[in-house]
This record gives structure tokens, sequence and C-alpha cells, in this order.
């Protein structure tokens, strides 16, 4: 008996530092995906609704509504998976917030802010399409909006310290003795990563809730309503793409100015040189040499910094200590999701220029099947190269929780039973995203059958009642 107890013991006394990176990593891969949803969905109800206050378009209105009632779903489940990523922070990390709490919890004091401005006015804008009058509703939509950018602005700025910890004085043990709350939020890192982040979430968010209006357009529900909910999110989405590319430039830039050690592994630079490739997949060897992809040369160099060209040097990874880089996985790890990164945002980049050119020659959107097709899956193909680029900061800052100040195996828990609370986390989100599907399928079902505005939401009291079907069938402009 005791043999076996013993046995049983061993099994669980496993190394935690690998299962809490795990768990933290697939939390914030599936909180990642509600993100754009609870930061842009809000504004692209907005447009929706001003156009049916300002021209009187009973489809827009009906389209807001409806997003309203989706939007507060989402807003719930991220609420809760946001929460979970809170309490992880302490149960996973104790030693990190121990010795950092005090300034990487300041950003967080801010979203918490926020975050309850956001849910009061998510109740308040839907119980108030009866209860207000139209302009006084569109208005209690707007600080949703405002305070979904700033509270993701809150949170990246947390990140952001991590990358470029700032804001505070040690003492002479390492223990921190004085923050600066300013200091600690408007680190280096936090304006670009921001933007990156925010300019991200109405791409994803746009590119998502199209999709969505994409498939219903394939399947011969061409009227007013569906594409109207096509060509908001999706203008809004290729309004940002290109946007997009602008910011990851720069931020790459910094990046190579800030963290060369994390550069050398986007780029796969084993060694200190000039004239650095592209190389698009490959791996590195254990041996520290490059194998496979495609090289593009001098194009590494020219990207870092255009002014000096394929003469530009890029550091190496042997620069760096070998317990202070990311190991030879991690780097092919960075290295392949920034590829899928950027090589999907080109795609996305590819389809908006196609949307916009036949915009801007035809004013109409393209009639093309192929183009709805394509428009169907962009959605996740989005969340893909979001996903992917999450990948590229947070592996790529590896071994370092807190960039050359903390390690991450000097952060993680002691305790070796995490893999039950990751076992018990998997199987709680996965009955939480077949739910959240489950509830927003069956809330769709019932708006198609209830034609129109649905349990007596007329809006704004008009006696008119539900849209007439050659209202929810006029032409777009």
């Amino acid at each position: 008996m005791s043999a076996a107890l013993s046995d049983l013991v061993a099994i669980a006394a496993v190394n935690p530092v690998p299962w809490a990176r795990s768990q933290m990593a697939f939390t914030l891969g599936f909180h990642i995906i509600l993100v754009p949803l609870g930061v842009s969905w809000s504004f692209m109800t907005l447009v929706a609704n001003y156009r049916g206050v300002r021209h009187n378009d009973q489809a827009a209105l009906l389209l807001a509504q409806r997003w309203s009632k989706y939007m507060a779903v989402t807003f719930a489940v991220g609420a809760v998976t946001g929460t979970v990523l809170s309490f992880e922070f302490g149960l996973l990390w104790p030693r990190f917030m121990g010795q950092w709490g005090e300034a990487f919890g300041v950003p967080f004091a801010f979203e918490g802010i926020f975050f309850f401005t956001e849910g009061i006015f998510v109740a308040i804008y839907i119980f108030g399409w009866r209860r207000l009058s139209p302009w006084a509703h569109f208005w209690t939509g707007v600080p949703i909006t405002l305070a979904g950018i700033f509270g993701s602005i809150s949170v990246v700025a947390a990140n952001a310290w991590m990358n470029a910890p700032s804001g505070f004085t040690l003492d002479s043990e390492g223990n921190v003795t004085k923050v600066d709350p300013w200091g600690v939020i408007f680190n280096d890192a936090m304006p670009l990563q921001a933007a990156h982040m925010l300019v991200a979430a109405y791409l994803v968010g746009g590119f998502m809730i199209a999709s969505v209006y994409a498939v219903a357009l394939l399947r011969g529900r061409n009227d007013r309503y569906h594409r109207l909910g096509f060509l908001i999110p999706f203008t809004v989405a290729a309004i940002m793409t290109p946007v997009q590319m602008g910011v990851g430039d720069a931020l790459a830039r910094w990046v190579y100015n800030e963290q060369p050690m994390k550069f050398a592994a986007i780029e796969l630079v084993p060694e200190t040189s000039s004239d650095v490739p592209e190389t698009l997949l490959g791996k590195l060897n254990s041996d520290g040499t490059v194998s496979g992809g495609l090289p593009i040369p001098g194009l590494a160099s020219w990207l870092s910094d255009p002014s000096t060209g394929k003469s530009t040097v890029i550091q190496g990874l042997d620069s760096f200590p070998e317990d202070a880089r990311p190991s030879t996985s991690e780097v092919n790890i960075v290295h392949l999701a920034w590829d899928v990164m950027v090589g999907l945002g080109t795609l996305l980049f590819l389809l908006s220029a196609w949307y916009g050119a036949v915009w801007l020659f035809r004013r109409r959107m393209p009639q093309s099947r192929w183009f709805l097709r394509v428009a169907a899956c962009s959605g996740v193909v989005a969340v893909v190269a979001m996903e992917a680029g999450w990948v590229v900061t947070e592996v790529g800052r590896q071994p370092w929780i807190v960039y050359n100040l903390m390690k991450v195996e000097d952060a993680a828990t002691a305790n070796t039973g995490v893999w039950i609370t990751f076992i018990a986390i998997i199987l709680l989100y996965t009955a939480l995203a077949i739910t959240t599907i489950l509830v927003l399928r069956s809330m769709s079902r019932r708006f198609r059958r209830g034609g129109g505005f649905v349990d007596d939401d007329v809006p704004y009291g008009s006696s008119g009642g539900a849209p007439t079907e050659a209202e929810l069938d006029g032409a777009v402009p």
C-alpha cells in the first residue's frame, strides 16, 4: 500500500514550471479570442446605431440591437476568462507577484475601473432600447467603446512593462521600495505594443464578425440586413489592416533596437553579422546552423534599418549567454509564429485591397463568390495571426518573465500539483466554449424566426413595430 502511495506521489511531483507556463498560455490564448469582440464590437454596433437613427434605417437599427445582445454574451464570457487569468498570477506565479506585484499591479487597477465602467454601460445600452430617446441611447454606447479601448491599453501596458520594466526603485536586496505609477504604465514598450494590440482588436473583431455574414451571404441571405452586417465590420477591418502593417513594422524596429535577443530569434540569426537574409520558414539546429526555408538575401538587415540597408548588423543569439536566451526549440517556435503572423497578415491585406479596389472603382462590395469564400475564412485567419503574434511576444522573451530582471523558473509556483489544475481548466474551458457557441447559435436562430425586433424591443418606443421586408431588403449604397 505504501509503495503504491509512493508511486502516486512520484507521478504527481512533476516540475511545475512547464505546467504553469502551459496553463497560462492556454487560458490567455482562449481569452484573447474574446478581447477583439469586447474592444471593437461596441464601436461597430454604434456605427449601425448611428446609421439607423441618422437615416431612419430600420435594418441598421435591427442589426445594432441584435449585436448589442451578442456583445453582452461575449462580454460576460470574457469577464469569466479574464478573472481566471487574474487569479492565475497569484496561483501560478506567486514569487513574481511577491517581488513585482506593487509595480505590475498598477495597470490592472486602472483596467478594473474601465472594466466595471464597460459592464455598467453595456447594461444601460441594452435596456435603453425601449427607455431612452434615440440620441440619448446612442450616447450611452460611447462609454462602452472608450472603456474597452482604455481597458485593453491598461492590460497591454502591464505586459509591455514585463518587456521594458521601469517606474520602480529597488533596494540592495532587490525588493521594490518605490513605485512611479506613470513610469510603470508609460514604459518604453507600451506605446507601440498597445497600438499594435488595439489595432489588432479592430482588425480581428471586424473579420470575425464579417465572416459570419459572409457565410450567410453565400447561403443566399442577400438582403439588406445581412449585407450591412458584412459591410460594417469588414470595412473597419479592411481600414485597419494597412494601419496594422505600419504599426507592426515600427514595433519590429523597436524590438531590433531594444530587445536584440528576441529579434535574433524572430529572424533566426545564430551569429552576429550584416547582410542577414530574411529566412521564410526554416529552423535552427542544435549546433547553431540554420537549415531549410527560403532565404531572401540581405532583406532582414534592410528591413531592420533601411538607412544602412544590407550593411545593417543584426546581433546573433551567440551574443547572449546560453542561460539568458531562448532555447533552440523556443527560437524555432518564435520564428515560425512570426512567419505565420506576417504571412496571414499579408493575405488579409490582399483581401482588404481587393475589397477596397472594387469599392473605389465600382462603389459596391465585390460580388464574386470567391471573395465571399475567402472573407468567410478571414475570421479564423485573423485569430490565428493574432495568436501567433502573442506567441512571438511571450516566447520570444524567454527565459525572462521580467526582461533581464527575473527568469520564469524563479517566478513560478513550487506546487507540484499544478498539472491537476491545468487539466481541470481544459475541461472547464471546453465546456465554456461549447456553451457559448450554443447560446449564440440559439440566439441567432431565435432572431431569424422573430423576423424583426424581438421581445417587444421596439426601438425608442416607435409605433412602427418591426421593419418591413422592403425595409430590410433595400439596397445598400
